[in-house]
């Protein structure tokens, strides 16, 4: 069983903490058929990233700004939209208090919306895609939340579900656990270490530092 050490712990949203894939997928696939896109192609190329990043890609005749509003909004107020993932209140509840953070590719607004929705805390730290120029796969996002953590990019281990966020913790000198919710685990063989729940996960604190153990 493998434990590592680390200062804090960063986790994405979608995928690791809550569950809105329901959600996603039907708003996704109802915005590409309305617009002229593949739904299949969106579907294939939006997990982990910036849905602004995903519209210049495949939807550069839309205007981004609106479309993510309108995107975000109805994944996020979708009736019955957003649950838990199994295992994360326990595991945010074993954290200390502001040794923890999500870092999304999701809006502010509707990233706290959705943890609250799943009946999940809202953290001190939460860096939301409106916080930076870059999203994953740029190091930007986790590199922001060390920052405002007040600890050492290589002193934190990130939760993630998906490879763009994976390359994302690499690329910011972090390790990083890939949850295979969203993506089947042979997708995530990038990760220091891939589990399929996280009730694999535990974490105590040991000497100043968490401990976390992976089974």
């Amino acid at each position: 069983m493998p434990i590592l050490y680390c200062s804090a712990m960063l986790f994405d949203l979608d995928g690791v903490l809550v569950d809105s894939t329901p959600a996603i997928i039907q708003v996704w696939t109802a915005w590409s058929k309305a617009n002229g896109v593949d739904p299949n192609t969106v579907l294939n190329v939006m997990h982990g990233r910036r849905s602004a990043e995903v519209l210049t890609v495949l939807a550069p005749h839309v205007n981004p700004e609106v479309e993510v509003r309108r995107i975000e909004g109805a994944i996020t107020h979708c009736e019955h939209g957003t649950v838990a993932i199994p295992g994360a209140a326990e595991l945010l509840r074993s954290l200390p208090h502001r040794r923890w953070a999500v870092v999304t590719s999701g809006l502010r607004e509707f990233a706290t919306a959705r943890l609250k929705a799943a009946g999940l805390p809202v953290p001190d730290v939460l860096v939301a895609a409106d916080d930076v120029v870059k999203g994953k796969p740029d190091p930007e996002p986790y590199l922001k939340g060390a920052e405002l953590l007040g600890v050492e990019a290589r002193e934190c281990l990130v939760i993630e579900d998906a490879p763009a966020g994976i390359v994302a913790a690499h690329a910011s000198g972090m390790k990083a656990v890939g949850l295979a919710t969203t993506y089947a685990a042979e997708d995530l063989h990038d990760a220091d270490f891939v589990v399929r729940g996280l009730q694999q996960v535990g974490v105590a604190e040991f000497d100043g530092k968490l401990r976390v153990d992976i089974q």
